[in-house]
């Protein structure tokens, strides 16, 4: 099976991938697989900079094909916050119970229509190819609401999915289980339309 490296040190994020490139010939490989213990940088202002930031780091470590995303939560009443800072807008030391809980403060006393908010998420794919190396890039978005109050548990490195509400679910989005959030969340999107070309990557041990 041909190699794909998934650019992520969440093991979360690397289990739902596991789940959503089960009906690819891919063998879903992490950092780790490959020793490559440095973290790829994440300082610019949007998804997609930050996807092919992180992309083209472990891919030149690598040298298999790669994909990385990077994603965050995004809140209308709070002028698109969190935003491409999720994870870190409350500082390197914050916890999921922390992130999650002080969403639910912030929108304390905002009324339903105004409570809209999506996770968005940008993924680059790189892969060597005859004639050079290629980029792909996809993004994608699951809406929903800000709910009242936070669901009493958190999948951990999924903070907002225990804030964000799913009205034509009725449920929570980490109330889902694993397999049925991410068969609907902002992944597998960004997985359906990086199809082909991960088809093509897989492909190539066939050759």
């Amino acid at each position: 099976m041909t190699p794909l490296l998934i650019a992520t040190t969440n093991p979360a994020k690397l289990a739902e991938y596991r789940l959503l490139l089960r009906g690819y010939a891919l063998r879903v490989m992490s950092p780790r697989d490959f020793a490559i213990a440095a973290e790829a940088p994440e300082d610019s202002a949007s998804f997609a900079e930050n996807a092919l930031l992180k992309a083209r780091f472990y891919f030149a470590r690598a040298r298999v094909a790669t994909l990385a995303d990077d994603g965050g939560l995004e809140v209308d009443a709070l002028g698109g916050a969190p935003g491409v800072r999720s994870h870190r807008w409350l500082g390197e030391d914050a916890d999921d119970r922390r992130l999650a809980d002080e969403i639910v403060r912030r929108m304390r006393g905002v009324a339903p229509p105004r409570r809209t908010a999506r996770l968005r998420a940008a993924a680059a794919l790189i892969r060597e190819e005859a004639g050079g190396v290629r980029e792909l890039l996809a993004e994608a978005a699951l809406e929903g609401m800000i709910a009242e109050r936070r669901h009493e548990s958190i999948r951990p490195g999924f903070p907002y999915r225990a804030v964000l509400f799913l009205p034509e679910r009725g449920c929570y989005l980490g109330e889902l289980s694993e397999e049925a959030a991410a068969r609907l969340s902002q992944r597998r999107a960004l997985v359906d339309q990086l199809d082909t070309a991960l088809r093509q990557i897989a492909a190539a041990s066939a050759d």
